[in-house]
């Protein structure tokens, strides 16, 4: 298994991982009546401070995968795998980095690495378009 793919195995794993606790925290929420069931916003806006985080976490995930996912199996499809692999890993430890900070906390220095994690995955993925433009338009 290449690192593209072990990438987006993890990826995705991360992102159904959140979306499972984000499942087990409403649970909770309903089963001590805090909530009712249909009682959530989508967007997590109406949640406690860290259900918030956590809704947030888990859609930046799902956002970000249209140029970092995409970008991968755009690389695989293509046979390409060669221009991903080397970051790959760094991008999915970006990503879950991202996410961590995400949920800690709201603080100056915690946006600001999670910014910097986030512009970690543009640059890589940025990079990797550009390679995959250049192998393929001539």
């Amino acid at each position: 298994m290449n690192a593209t793919i072990l990438a987006l195995i993890g990826y995705i794993s991360w992102t159904v991982f959140l979306l499972v606790v984000i499942a087990v925290y409403r649970t909770r929420l309903v089963l001590t009546k805090e909530r009712l069931p249909n009682g959530f916003k989508a967007d997590g806006s109406d949640s406690p401070a860290f259900g918030q985080r956590l809704t947030r976490a888990q859609l930046n995930c799902a956002e970000s995968f249209v140029f970092t996912g995409g970008v991968m199996l755009l690389a695989l499809a293509t046979n390409s795998s060669v221009i991903t692999d080397p970051l790959a890993l760094w991008l999915l430890g970006a990503r879950i980095g991202q996410s961590i900070m995400h949920l800690l906390s709201t603080s100056v220095l915690a946006v600001q690495i999670r910014f910097a994690l986030f512009v970690v995955q543009v640059v890589i993925s940025a990079y990797w378009l550009f390679n995959l433009g250049s192998k393929f338009v001539a």
